[in-house]
């Protein structure tokens, strides 16, 4: 059975009841799978409400009673993981696999929380005067907002969830229409795990009216939005107007660095699988492909050789490797993608299309011999289509790498020490990988820099944004 949608505000469920609704759809089949509801001005009234009033009580909570609810949402996530990830699959598209493992990775996230919060700590500075004491405390910031995005619905609504509910705060979250499950499992099991009423609300809509209703609330005091660009520069800026405090990660173009002293199949090999991970809608997915002309030919038969061999379909279907995309509107923007490329000389060596039949499915792609200016190496394409150019020099490279304005993640692939410290040293990004994808753990920050993004969720700093720093000194 496919999960209930409702709202879930001031620890209540809540339904249709007449309220506007929406279709929900299975990518991968086009069928429709729930009716979700939008919730009213005064449905954003009553959340907003109920998060103020729950935060006066929930911040003076002690970190052991905020540990031992986030605890059991962990443990309710492993039991659980199965049936959230085939909802997860249905209206996300993934490959089931794929969705259990987000689900477990993110159990281990609420653990993490749960440890954490018992160690936010301030400090004693020392005095000039010694009749003076002076010292530091660290304070939840208020009511947040969150804006949470459709590829991975369970992963950043409970990475959010999980940190203001950790620090003291309350929150109100609007999570992803088009995969709504994932979210409304997580306030099932909050509310089964005993969090008080109205540290928790849940509310879909139509995005920029949600979005712009509760940022210029004055209950709100700190925002959080995952998602593009474009809007989360929007956000930032309406937050901005109001003195809000925000937390953005944005999307990313995440170069690749292939030098001749790499092991290149293994490389192409690992880039290939990671390419299709989520049918390439995610923001860390390598999407820039810079291969040294020495090893070029290599990298590119054993990728594209890897990718052939990717079985697409239904993502319940037993064997499969890359689902669908999740919107009907990204099938042509692969296709917009492609045709640039054809347009600036690009090759299509593998892929280019959409197969037949129902479904919003898109082929793995690649494309050779195109400049640094097309839409594919300056755009984002958030799906299944890898550009792969040559290179013949560290410096040159790492111009070209630098050249956008995103700055997320990025992978270097090298057998040579000092290659890969010169080269983690000048990349501008959030976050480097030098032969292997370690990012995304419990333990470890996740966030970038320029335009894609401000802030980290994730590792010690996982709290910063939902804190305030409050100095105190007497005599």
């Amino acid at each position: 059975m496919y999960e209930q949608l409702a709202l879930y505000i001031d620890g209540e469920f809540v339904g249709g009841d007449g309220r506007k609704s929406q279709d929900v759809i299975n990518p991968a089949t086009q069928e429709v799978l729930g009716q979700l509801p939008h919730a009213t001005e005064a449905d954003l009234d009553r959340a907003l409400a109920a998060a103020q009033r729950a935060f006066e009580t929930w911040k003076r909570t002690s970190p052991m009673e905020r540990a031992a609810i986030l605890r059991k949402v962990a443990d309710l996530s492993r039991q659980n993981a199965k049936e959230i990830g085939r909802n997860m699959t249905m209206d996300q598209g993934k490959p089931l696999a794929e969705a259990v493992g987000e689900i477990m990775a993110c159990s281990e996230h609420v653990d993490w929380h749960a440890e954490e919060c018992r160690r936010i700590y301030g400090r004693v500075i020392p005095p000039r005067n010694p009749d003076v004491r002076q010292f530091v405390v660290r304070e939840p910031v208020g009511v947040c907002a969150a804006f949470t995005p459709w590829n991975f619905p369970y992963n950043q609504a409970i990475r959010k969830i999980a940190a203001a509910v950790g620090a003291g705060c309350t929150i109100v979250l609007k999570g992803p229409e088009d995969s709504p499950s994932a979210v409304m499992a997580i306030a099932r099991m909050f509310h089964d795990a005993g969090l008080p009423k109205g540290v928790l609300n849940i509310v879909w809509g139509e995005p920029a009216k949600i979005s712009d209703y509760l940022i210029r609330s004055p209950i709100v005091r700190k925002v959080s939005f995952t998602g593009s660009v474009p809007v989360g520069k929007q956000l930032a800026a309406l937050a901005g107007a109001h003195m809000k405090r925000v937390t953005m990660e944005l999307g990313g173009h995440s170069p690749v660095l292939v030098f001749d002293d790499a092991d290149v199949d293994r490389a192409a090999q690992m880039l290939a699988k990671f390419k299709i991970r989520n049918a390439g809608q995610v923001c860390v997915s390598p999407t820039r492909f810079y291969v040294q002309k020495g090893a070029y030919e290599q990298f590119l038969a054993k990728f594209t050789e890897v990718l052939k061999g990717i079985r697409v379909g239904d993502g319940l279907e037993a064997g499969v490797e890359m689902g669908p995309l999740a919107h009907e509107r990204r099938v042509p923007a692969m296709a917009k993608f492609v045709e640039d490329a054809r347009k600036h000389g690009g090759k299509i060596v593998l892929g280019g299309d959409a197969p037949s039949g129902k479904g919003f499915f898109f082929s793995p792609t690649v494309v050779t011999d195109i400049p640094d200016d097309s839409m594919l190496m300056t755009e984002e394409p958030f799906g299944p289509v890898a550009p792969v150019v040559r290179f013949d020099d560290t410096d040159e490279v790492l111009k070209r790498a630098n050249s956008l304005p995103f700055g997320l993640s990025s992978y270097v692939f090298t057998n040579s020490l000092q290659t890969a410290t010169k080269v983690s040293n000048a990349l501008e990004a959030g976050m480097v990988n030098i032969n292997h994808f370690g990012s995304a753990l419990a333990e470890t920050p996740f966030g970038g820099i320029k335009d894609s993004g401000i802030g980290s969720e994730g590792g010690q700093e996982t709290f910063d944004g939902y804190l305030v720093t409050k100095f105190i000194t007497h005599v």
